[in-house]
């Protein structure tokens, strides 16, 4: 299964990517395996997710569990099961995107002096 990779999980691998100094190559990893990872486990209890990133394209094959649960949603709307998976990963683009600035201390944090 194949999705391109969406302008709202582009721009959360490049906001990873800049907050942890990496490319946008390993960023758009990261972000495609923490969204796929999300979708699997709440349908099928996974943990593990194997993917594939070329450019902006994404390559996926689901567990059987989500393969029919996107089936399934893909049929009910009149859509490709694959655009179904992409809108889940849209959706969770921005899992675990910190909220606050790097430079600013936490609100929590102790003192330093």
């Amino acid at each position: 299964m194949q999705f391109e990779a969406s302008d709202r999980l582009l721009a959360a691998a490049d906001e990873w990517a800049d907050k942890r100094m990496t490319d946008r190559e390993d960023a758009l990893e990261t972000k495609v395996e923490q969204a796929l990872l999300e979708v699997e486990h709440l349908v099928s209890g996974e943990q593990d997710v194997e993917f594939d990133v070329d450019e902006t394209t994404v390559t996926y094959e689901p567990t059987d569990e989500l393969a029919a649960f996107l089936d399934q949603q893909a049929e009910a709307v009149g859509v490709k099961p694959a655009d179904v998976l992409a809108m889940h990963a849209d959706l969770f683009a921005t899992v675990f995107l910190d909220n606050y600035d790097q430079e600013e201390r936490p609100p929590n944090a102790p003192p330093t002096e």
